[in-house]
């Protein structure tokens, strides 16, 4: 399906540029341009959060948090299995993508492990990626009241997954 959708997306842009009677080819390379601008501008930003998970994760402060937040996590029924995932889950999306194939291989696709990496994959953000990649191009400093929202939007997202997968 997707050999066909992209083609014909192609087609209604060009089409749509006829119409209008646009440069479409100009148009393209001047939004290339931009891409590039904003990719320049937010690759400091990346090479941060990339190297600040690999330091946790090598660190060991991952497991640390997960035997720290044991108690809780069993008082509301979630497998341990889970924790790393819900721990990396805000921080680092690729990272978050492998915990989840690795639980999903170890446990199976519909285990209630393997439903809930899935269902918490798809519900929740990579928060604290997306914050500091938006308000990093944006040059927005104040982010104190950005982060309770998004925070609690991922807490509300997991309770539900947890009540759903139940």
């Amino acid at each position: 399906m997707s050999n066909v959708i992209i083609p014909i997306i192609v087609l209604i842009i060009l089409l749509f540029g006829l119409v209008e009677k646009k440069e479409v080819f100009y148009l393209f390379i001047e939004g290339a341009k931009e891409g590039i601008k904003v990719v320049l501008k937010i690759f400091p930003t990346l090479i941060a959060i990339f190297l600040c998970v690999e330091i946790m994760n090598q660190s060991g402060i991952f497991e640390f948090f997960s035997k720290f937040l044991e108690k809780i996590y069993l008082f509301f029924k979630i497998p341990s299995e889970i924790v790393p995932l819900l721990l990396i889950k805000p921080i680092s999306g690729s990272a978050t993508v492998g915990v989840a194939s690795d639980l999903i291989k170890r446990f199976g696709v519909d285990s209630r492990i393997g439903l809930l990496a899935a269902t918490i994959m798809s519900s929740s953000e990579t928060t604290f990626y997306v914050i500091a990649i938006y308000l990093n191009s944006v040059k927005i400093k104040n982010s104190k009241r950005i982060f309770i929202p998004a925070i609690l939007a991922d807490l509300v997202s997991i309770i539900v997954a947890l009540i759903l997968i139940k």
